[in-house]
């Protein structure tokens, strides 16, 4: 209830006065103790809250732990993931909700009631203690005798100083009362509020999220009828083939033994046989024999290794053996050794023997065909390979991700294994994996590999057409060039995981398969050497001189490219000097500059020049190269005003150089020596799909240069509307998300969306994002 005490009543001190400060004195602390009580209940709501938090990603750790154990099971692992994933969002979000719950109501409470309840009552101590003064003055001032003169002036000046002293005290302690009667209103009200938009926040935060799940759910819903349906016709299934089986005549123990040389899994016959050991003692153990691949093998557990009693069956013979005291005994005889086998039955150990047989028969037939087979191999079918107009062609229209990255050489397979249609990819290699392999990938860290699903996940424009770059093929020349001369086999789709994860780690890890050293190096250690020109030589000298000299390195590559094992006719080399002269003209500072043979210098092998020059020539192929060799993706070009790769890669133009810089772990704040960072220079150029990338990428918006201009002040100042727009867009959402304002979150959905469109534009129509450079070039 709110009371207000009047001015005027307080002069006067009357009976009315002093009953309605009795009344605010009794609702002040009720009031604190309401508050006490509520910011008491808020803080266990909070304990408890973070508690159930803890209890929940527990719970969490759990469905992941489930979804690896089910790695097995695509559908599982993908479902289970996902909402992990789902599940670790909402308790972000929940871990938000009690931070605001602690800043509105306990931390803007506890305030009130420290700072201005605590005024109140420091007033009121002043305002007893002068009233108290003021009743003792006037009771010494009514004792005071007649005709004491001296004793009535002084009983008189302290009345008259005690009430002066009473009535400052007594307006400002009403003034304190009004003051916090009229400010409790806003702050309970203002705090609750904060609270209820805290909870808003939180379930459209959650309703959105689930509702980019939803679908999925849905389809996953609609899965799991078809596997309720596909489970009960099973289980009849079974039952009738459980049925029927119990039906047969099981009169005779002989076990059911056939042999089958056309079998699918190239087993021709298995079973447990009886083998003779070649010790001293003669034991007899019972193994799991089997023959394929023109082998006998056997092994005493299914997941040991296979033992190999019979190298190649064309060798051996088998036959009976009647002088032994055991029955059904047959022995298979090698050049090398012989092997002592006994049945469970004549009719098994008759089978047995034919199966060797006819094993040894087809060994022989299928050896005489083998050549013919290798000739077919060694003969590509011109009708499955697909030209490159074919392939754009299919890039242009609207098919999938999984269509669009599979039509590209070489990603049909996945990249390590060469299992056939691969569903996931790793955006930052460019490459398509089977599910198997980008398990393995997933373990060696995002610094490594980012794997995404190409049927499940939401793909980028610019991501599918950084993936659309490389490819599997143009990879695996870099990351496998020296497999061969290593001497490693390259894993099969039936290896076992342990194989496959030691080669992926060895292959991008450590990798050991990369061709480390350059044409540039190799030319050095053969000893090929060009003179720094002298100031006066090179006033005179020219191109054509300059592409002399290259054709003669070039011709000196060729001679000593049959010791080196380096393949490359003189033509390539001279192409590859050419362009590596132009190159460094390009590239050299001004002023007093020091040339030298290109192949003298030493950054002709830094993998950072590479990345550096190929990320302004958009050459992805050529960045993955340099990537591989050790590049630093954050490599600073000192003779060129510190530049990076990523500044360099927008100087180029492209989007998807950009793109897969920053998938790579560029860092999109670091800055050349005049203060500009990637989103100053991509403002000047009037890049604005780029711009629009590195906002969304965490770009500091407020960075200046050494003029002192931040990306916005460049942006007005060039009169491009859009990258005006995007500007200021990123630095009200920034301001949005720091404040407590009540439009935080609509505002997020906006910039988002917008933020959105400009990048399907800038990937897709980026021609509508040039008008404003073309205006300026039709004026100038």
């Amino acid at each position: 209830m709110k009371v207000t005490v009047d001015f005027e009543e307080c002069l006067k001190d009357s009976p009315r006065f002093r009953a309605a400060l009795e009344e605010v004195e009794g609702d002040v602390t009720e009031l604190e103790l309401k508050l006490d009580k509520l910011v008491k209940l808020c803080i266990a709501m909070i304990d408890t809250g973070k508690a159930f938090c803890t209890a929940n990603k527990q719970f969490m750790n759990g469905i992941r732990d489930l979804a690896q154990y089910s790695c097995k099971d695509a559908l599982v692992e993908t479902s289970l993931t996902k909402f992990s994933d789902t599940l670790q969002e909402m308790i972000n979000y929940h871990n938000i909700l009690f931070d605001q719950t602690q800043r509105s109501i306990k931390a803007q409470l506890q305030t009130f009631v420290k700072e201005d309840i605590r005024k109140f009552k420091d007033a009121k101590k002043q305002f007893e203690k002068v009233s108290e003064e003021k009743e003792n003055a006037l009771v010494k001032n009514a004792q005071v005798q007649r005709n004491k003169q001296h004793e009535v002036e002084e009983a008189t000046n302290i009345l008259t100083a005690t009430r002066k002293c009473f009535r400052h005290i007594a307006l400002d302690y009403v003034l304190q009362i009004n003051v916090l009667q009229s400010k409790r209103r806003a702050e309970i009200l203002k705090s609750m509020l904060s609270f209820m938009y805290a909870h808003l926040a939180f379930f459209h935060q959650g309703y959105d999220l689930f509702s980019e799940l939803e679908p999925y759910m849905k389809d996953l819903g609609a899965q799991l009828d078809q596997l309720a349906v596909d489970a009960a016709k099973e289980k009849r299934d079974m039952e009738q083939k459980h049925s029927t089986i119990q039906q047969k005549d099981y009169s005779s123990d002989d076990t059911k033994l056939e042999y089958n040389v056309d079998a699918a899994n190239g087993i021709v016959m298995e079973g447990y046989l009886f083998k003779r050991a070649s010790n001293a003692f003669k034991t007899w153990n019972r193994r799991w024999f089997s023959i394929q691949n023109n082998q006998l093998v056997y092994q005493k557990k299914f997941k040991d290794n296979p033992t190999v009693v019979v190298e190649d069956l064309r060798l051996c013979t088998v036959k009976h053996c009647e002088d032994i005291e055991r029955r059904f005994c047959f022995e298979v005889v090698s050049p090398t050794k012989s092997c002592m086998l006994q049945a469970d039955s004549e009719k098994l150990r008759q089978a047995w023997i034919k199966a060797v047989q006819t094993s040894i028969a087809t060994a022989y037939r299928e050896k005489g065909d083998e050549s013919e087979k290798q000739e077919k191999k060694s003969s590509p079918s011109t009708g499955s390979l697909e030209s490159g107009s074919e392939t754009k062609e299919k890039l242009l229209k609207g098919e999938s991700a999984l269509q669009r990255v599979q039509c590209i050489p070489g990603n049909a397979a996945c990249c390590d294994c060469g299992l056939a249609d691969p569903r996931w990819a790793s955006i930052n290699l460019g490459i398509t994996l089977c599910i198997e392999c980008s398990g393995i990938h997933r373990s060696l860290g995002v610094h490594f590999s980012k794997v995404r699903s190409l049927t499940l996940d939401s793909w980028e424009p610019e991501l599918l057409k950084l993936m659309c770059e490389l490819g599997n093929d143009v990879i695996n020349r870099i990351y496998e060039a020296k497999l061969e001369k290593v001497g490693v086999k390259k894993p099969q789709p039936g290896s076992q995981r342990q194989e496959k994860e030691a080669y992926i780690r060895a292959k991008y890890v450590e990798r050991k398969f990369v061709e480390r050293q350059p044409v540039s190096v190799s030319l050095l250690e053969s000893g090929t050497k060009v003179l720094p020109q002298s100031q006066e030589e090179k006033r005179h000298s020219g191109p054509e001189k300059s592409l002399l000299a290259g054709e003669q390195g070039a011709a000196s590559l060729k001679v000593r490219s049959s010791d080196s094992g380096i393949q490359q006719s003189a033509d390539d080399s001279r192409e590859h000097l050419v362009s590596t002269i132009s190159a460094n003209s390009l590239y050299e500072p001004e002023g007093d500059r020091q040339e030298s043979s290109v192949f003298c210098d030493s950054k002709q092998s830094s993998p950072g020049l590479q990345l550096y020059r190929a990320a302004f020539e958009k050459n992805l192929p050529d960045m993955a190269e340099a990537l591989a060799h050790g590049a630093e993706v954050n490599w600073v070009n000192v003779e060129e005003n510190k530049a990076t790769p990523l500044i360099q890669a927008v100087r180029g133009g492209s989007l998807v150089t950009c793109e897969f810089l920053l998938q790579n772990g560029a860092n999109v704040n670091i800055r050349d020596m005049k203060g500009r960072g990637p989103l100053h220079h991509a403002t000047v150029l009037g890049h604005t799909g780029q711009v629009c990338l590195f906002l969304k990428r965490g770009a500091n918006q407020h960075a200046t240069d050494e003029d002192g201009k931040d990306p916005l002040s460049i942006a007005v100042e060039a009169a491009n509307a859009d990258i005006v727009t995007l500007l200021r867009l990123a630095r009200m959402n920034e301001e949005m998300r720091e404040s407590e304002g009540l439009y935080g979150q609509p505002g997020d959905e906006i910039y988002q969306d917008i933020f959105r469109d400009f990048s399907q534009m800038a990937s897709n129509n980026p021609e509508k994002l040039n008008r404003f450079q073309q205006s300026d070039s039709q004026k100038s």
